[in-house]
């Protein structure tokens, strides 16, 4: 959808020119200018509540459903806004709720309320809650900010969970039956899909679909943000909002409510309109840079929290950020590299090896079946390099079992995953970077980020159910441009990548079994992945690890009977042993996101 050229944004386009520098920024224009697969207004209209469904939700109300108290710190509020925001929580079909409304304008002059002949927000919420006494005013002694004046509506909440709207947003009519089937599920931390719409309400664009609770990702960016949703008794065990974290106060809130949090429930529906308008940070995220500082804050909050070395710095897109984790002590790497022949492609994989640096490595070679004598040249002169071994795998191809092999003769504590043909010529510090998250006690597996030799993206994490088994992401999306929500140049937890490139920490390896050698070519990477998952390990997705992978765009056409049946099999073994995890969905994508495409598209 294409917003009409103002001025303002004329003038806005101006400023982010000169913040990024015109290669990034054209890089921005063109993820932006993407045109709509699937066109988003029409879509969130078919994908709604229809009044059929809102109607049989007030007929049929939830047992035992929770009193919601619905938190709006309000400032100088437009009364058309202020208006519309009121009515589209009256407008719920879930009745057991309050919305309390926290005046921080209510101590200005009163000329200075009436210089521009509308109404102040006391006198368009005293009319309302005159006719609805679930709507409650909190007048406040002075402006507090908005963490503090958040913190007195907080405290006067009747409701078991408090849910939080900004004064010029919407809700949908379904938005708390919603949270509240959530709550009685027993969630005690709920956020729901948004997306944003204009001033006048004409259009909604940008839809924000989101995975379930996702640390890494938390940690690169709010993305949980709206609508937002905490059982009571743990906002308040939390200390509600901190006053020191303006402009990321409710990043820092969500970090400490989930860290606490037994449950934590996503509700994948467009349920919040985020409006924009020039002065909001929807449309203007340069209007708001020192909450950006504050964001860091908060990240560095969680990580002493949490026990887990890292600094923060912000990205060049506003509101994200990057931690790096430093490696710890100097512990063994063993790097597993299946070969035969390629002799080019090895030695480039090697060089970039050993041009990290690193002074810890230890290079096994697996060798399967070479035949070209310039390959045993380069493994007679690599028998002089110290810490590359050569072993040999005399047995058919499989890909799975070649690495288990490796493993038998690795002595490190982490293990790296490489095909021969990657190479990591973009910088020098991909591996100590993997390494520096792998460390993390919660970390089992990390993966890069590999382009294609054109830099073009071969892989940025994998997704179950992507192609009907899974898939790599952004597959083809050039280097330099970021994607939907940036996801392919962000830290994030993801349920799977690729083992062209994929460090694993030993300890986690031998819990989830290795590779399983059944799969002999496709989806062992995927397949140990989840095992490794299911052992409690997080998969990381490390985007700042980048390398190239010389992999032909396709593997060549499975044309024989022999190599038809091998991949239908290793497809039902898959489908077998993750059927559920198939018809859940991957808890770190979207429902509403296609499985036919690779670029976070809406599904049809």
């Amino acid at each position: 959808m294409r917003l009409p050229i103002t001025p303002y944004k004329v003038k806005k386009a101006f400023l982010y020119w000169k913040h990024f520098g015109t290669k990034e920024f054209m890089n921005h224009l063109l993820d932006r200018m993407e045109p709509e697969e699937v066109p988003y207004g029409p879509w969130f209209m078919q994908h709604r509540a229809t009044e059929d469904v809102l109607k049989r939700q007030r007929i049929h109300p939830i047992t035992g459903g929770p009193m919601i108290s619905v938190i709006v710190p309000a400032y100088r509020t437009p009364e058309k806004f202020l208006q519309q925001m009121i009515e589209s929580v009256k407008e719920q079909s879930y009745e057991n709720w309050e919305l309390i409304i926290a005046d921080a304008g209510a101590s200005l002059p009163k000329e200075g309320k009436k210089k521009d002949k509308k109404r102040s927000v006391e006198e368009v919420v005293s009319e309302t809650a005159s006719e609805d006494k679930r709507i409650r005013y909190i007048p406040l002694e002075e402006n507090y900010g908005i963490a503090e004046n958040t913190n007195r509506a907080l405290a006067e909440a009747a409701g078991s969970y408090v849910a939080f709207l900004d004064h010029d947003d919407l809700i949908e009519p379904d938005a708390l039956y919603e949270i509240a089937s959530a709550a009685v599920e027993g969630a005690d931390l709920i956020y729901t899909d948004e997306d944003k719409i204009t001033s006048d309400r004409s259009k909604y664009f940008q839809p924000h679909f989101k995975p379930e609770f996702n640390l890494d990702l938390l940690r690169s960016n709010n993305y949980i943000t709206h609508f937002l949703a905490v059982k009571k008794s743990l906002a308040d065990e939390c200390g509600g909002f901190d006053p020191s974290m303006s402009g990321a106060q409710d990043h820092d809130f969500i970090f400490r409510c989930a860290e606490r949090a037994k449950k934590i429930k996503r509700i994948p529906r467009v349920l919040y309109h985020w409006r924009t308008h020039e002065t909001s940070t929807a449309d203007n995220p340069m209007s708001k840079t020192y909450a950006y500082e504050a964001g860091m804050r908060a990240i560095r909050g969680n990580l002493e929290r949490m026990g887990h070395e890292g600094t923060v710095e912000a990205l060049q897109d506003f509101g994200f950020y990057r931690v790096r984790y430093p490696v710890k002590g100097n512990p063994r790497v063993s790097v597993i590299i299946p070969n035969k022949d390629q002799k080019d492609a090895l030695m480039s994989c090697v060089d970039s090896l050993l041009d990290t640096g690193y002074p810890n490595l230890e290079i096994i070679i697996v060798e399967n079946g070479s035949s070209e004598r310039a390959t045993y040249e380069y493994y007679k002169k690599l028998s002089d390099t110290e810490g590359v071994r050569l072993v040999r795998w005399k047995k058919t191809f499989n890909y799975s079992a070649i690495n288990n092999y490796g493993v038998g003769f690795a002595k490190g504590e982490y293990l790296l995953f490489l095909n021969n043909d990657v190479r990591g010529s973009i910088s020098t510090d991909w591996l100590t970077e993997m390494l520096g998250v792998c460390q993390r006690e919660d970390v089992g597996a990390v993966g890069a980020r590999l382009y294609y030799p054109d830099n073009r993206i071969q892989s940025a994490g994998i997704v179950i159910g992507i192609g009907g088994v899974a898939g790599s992401m952004f597959v083809d999306l050039p280097r330099g441009r970021s994607g939907y929500m940036h996801k392919s140049a962000i830290m994030q937890d993801m349920s799977a990548v690729t083992a062209a490139c994929m460090m694993v920490k030993r300890e986690a390896f031998e819990k989830a079994g290795g590779f399983t050698e059944e799969l002999a070519v496709a989806f062992n990477d995927v397949d140990l992945c989840l095992k490794i998952g299911e052992c409690g390990y997080r998969i990381v997705y490390d985007p700042f690890a980048e390398l190239y992978h010389d992999e032909s765009r396709t593997r060549g056409p499975e044309d024989t009977p022999e190599k038809v049946r091998r991949f239908q099999n290793e497809i039902e073994y898959f489908r077998t042993h993750y059927l559920d995890l198939l018809k859940e969905g991957d808890p770190n994508y979207n429902p509403n996101l296609s499985l036919k495409k690779w670029n976070y598209s809406l599904k049809v």
